[in-house]
């Protein structure tokens, strides 16, 4: 169901959310996000959570009637032309089309794992704030078939603006896990048999391939500065580090984290062959 609201200025108090892009710590309070572009607006209209409202053009809102129309709880749609759209960002980047949803319920572990087939493979985040960074490393855990994110309490949200965008909303197809103390859920995954892996290029390790990834895992990602913190490191089973070049030292962390899903991906294809 889709309510069609015509839009000749952007001063309506209903339209502050999308006069505040810059703003995302605010939207985080209120539980929403904003999703930008036509196929991050496709993923959150063909996923199962709350849209509160969509900003676009008219050829943009009869494109979408086919995801709009048959939605339960009904979507506000604000249609406005291109030009005044490009005024919110203040550059020509905007593709004509944004939407607001609901930042759906945190999942837990317990409903993680009963959920996820066998092998499980999670990502947990350590102190990763860089919200680009942290969308493509959604991304990532998306392609190469990772059963959810757990983000610590020193990470910033996959929800945030510019994550949803970078992840191209693959965030709204994989279950995110808050944890309020990132070492106590490594410790509970730990009990119930889930290898908890570090990527850790600082220290000495086992080079990545040599890890045996054939069973339930869990991946520690560090913040692009530090990496991850010495008390979550003590929480790990293995570090274990790419191997590169010698004068190379380490990789972006989304890159990193493309690594070793794909590494992860591999050994366990190799053990279906």
């Amino acid at each position: 169901m889709v309510n069609v609201t015509d839009i000749r200025d952007l001063t309506a108090p209903e339209l502050q959310v999308f006069r505040t892009l810059r703003q995302p710590a605010e939207h985080f309070r209120q539980g929403i996000f904003v999703a930008e572009g036509e196929k991050v607006v496709r993923r959150l209209l063909e996923s199962p959570l709350s849209v509160q409202s969509i900003l676009l053009t008219p050829s943009w809102l009869e494109a979408l009637h086919p995801l709009l129309d048959p939605r339960v709880d009904p979507v506000t749609a604000y249609v406005a032309p291109k030009s005044l759209l490009e005024t919110i960002v203040g550059f020509r980047l905007h593709q004509g089309i944004m939407a607001v949803g609901q930042v759906p319920e945190p999942a837990s572990i317990a409903s993680v794992i009963a959920s996820a087939p066998k092998p499980l493979l999670l990502a947990a985040l350590d102190g990763l704030t860089n919200a680009e960074n942290l969308g493509v490393l959604v991304r990532n855990c998306a392609a190469f078939g990772t059963h959810g994110v757990i983000v610590g309490e020193t990470s910033s949200s996959p929800y945030l603006r510019r994550a949803v965008r970078n992840s191209m909303g693959t965030v709204f197809t994989l279950p995110v896990v808050h944890s309020k103390d990132l070492v106590s859920t490594l410790e509970e995954l730990r009990r119930r048999g889930v290898l908890v892996i570090g990527a850790h290029p600082h220290a000495e390790q086992t080079a990545l391939p040599d890890v045996n990834c054939a069973g339930d895992c869990c991946v520690v990602f560090g913040s692009e500065g530090e990496g991850i913190s010495e008390r979550v490191l003590a929480a790990c089973d293995v570090l274990a580090a790419v191997p590169m070049k010698r004068n190379v030292d380490s990789l972006n962390v989304a890159s990193a984290a493309a690594v070793f899903l794909y590494e992860i991906d591999r050994q366990r294809r190799d053990d279906l062959a």
